[in-house]
C-alpha cells in the first residue's frame, strides 16, 4: 500500500518557522517532523510514498535527494575528478518517494486529485504532513477492510489548550484536570481511500468540505476511532511541546 502525505499547505499559523521552509520540514528532534510522519508508517510495512508538494516544495525535494549524504560522513574532493566518498551508511529506511508538485495554493482534495497517476487503481493511505500519533495502521487496515466503503477517516479527541475544572453548586472544585481530553471526536487524517475516492474529487477540491460530506451522506465513510496518542503541529507552542517528548525520550510516536 501507498501512502500519500499533503505537504504543500503554507502553514500561516505557525509562520515563525514556515516564513523560511514548508511546514514539514519543521524539526522535531533534529529531523523534519515529515520524516517522523514516514518512520510511523515505514515501521508499519509503508515504505512507498507520494508526497504532495505545494509551499517551497523545493526544500523537501533537495532534503530527500541530498538525504544520504546528510546523515552520513563524507569526504567531497574538488577540482578535477571531483567525487563524493561515502565512509559510512546508516540509513535504514529503504524508502521509495515520489515528490510531485501539486500546485503552489491547491487545496488537500486538489492535491490527491492530482496525484492520481501515481497510485494507479489501488487502495491507499493519506494523512498530513504536519500530525504526529501512535497509530496502530494494521488495525485501522482491518477496520477499514471491515465495513466495505469508500473512505474511512481516523477519528481523535484532541487534548484540550486549558486545563478543566469541575465544580459543584457551592463552588468548591472538586477535579482539576490538566489539559484534558475533550469530549468530541476530530478528523485526526490517517484516512484510508479506495480508488472510489476519485470520483469525489476536483482539481479545486477541499477534502474536507464537499468530498468527504457527500461520502458521509451516501454512508461511505466510516471513522476509526483512535484513543492514543495524536498532536497535530499547527502552532509554534505545539512545535515546542513536541520537541520537549522527544528530548525527554517520551514521544509516543517513537515506535523505531
Amino acid at each position: 500500500m501507498k501512502a500519500v502525505i499533503l505537504a504543500g499547505g503554507m502553514g500561516t499559523r505557525l509562520r515563525e518557522e514556515t516564513e523560511y521552509r514548508p511546514k514539514p520540514m519543521v524539526e522535531v528532534g533534529g529531523r523534519p517532523i515529515l520524516w517522523h510522519i514516514m518512520k510511523i508508517l515505514s515501521e508499519q510495512g509503508i515504505k512507498d510514498f507520494v508526497v504532495c508538494l505545494g509551499y517551497k516544495g523545493d526544500f523537501i525535494k533537495d532534503y530527500f535527494l541530498n538525504y544520504e549524504s546528510r546523515i552520513n560522513d563524507i569526504t567531497i574532493k574538488l577540482g578535477e575528478g571531483d567525487a563524493v566518498i561515502q565512509h559510512t551508511r546508516s540509513s535504514n529506511e529503504n524508502w521509495n518517494i515520489t515528490l510531485a508538485d501539486t500546485g503552489l495554493t491547491t487545496m488537500t482534495g486538489g492535491r490527491i486529485h492530482n496525484i492520481k497517476k501515481y497510485v494507479s487503481n489501488e487502495r491507499f493511505l493519506c494523512t498530513y504532513g504536519d500530525g504526529l500519533s501512535d497509530i496502530d495502521i494494521k488495525a485501522l487496515i482491518n477496520f477499514h477492510n471491515s465495513h466495505g466503503k469508500i473512505a474511512t477517516v481516523t477519528a481523535v479527541r484532541p487534548t484540550t489548550r486549558f486545563g478543566a475544572m469541575q465544580i459543584d453548586d457551592s463552588g468548591t472544585v472538586n477535579e482539576f484536570a490538566e489539559k484534558p481530553k475533550s469530549d468530541k471526536w476530530v478528523n485526526g487524517g490517517f484516512f484510508i481511500f479506495e480508488p472510489g475516492i476519485f470520483d469525489y474529487l476536483k482539481a479545486d477540491s477541499t477534502l474536507e468540505a464537499k468530498p468527504l460530506e457527500e461520502l458521509s451522506k451516501k454512508g461511505q465513510l466510516k471513522a476509526y476511532k483512535h484513543e492514543g496518542f495524536w498532536q497535530p503541529m499547527d502552532t509554534y507552542r505545539e512545535s515546542l511541546e513536541l520537541n520537549e517528548m522527544w528530548a525527554k525520550n517520551k514521544a509516543p510516536w517513537k515506535i523505531w
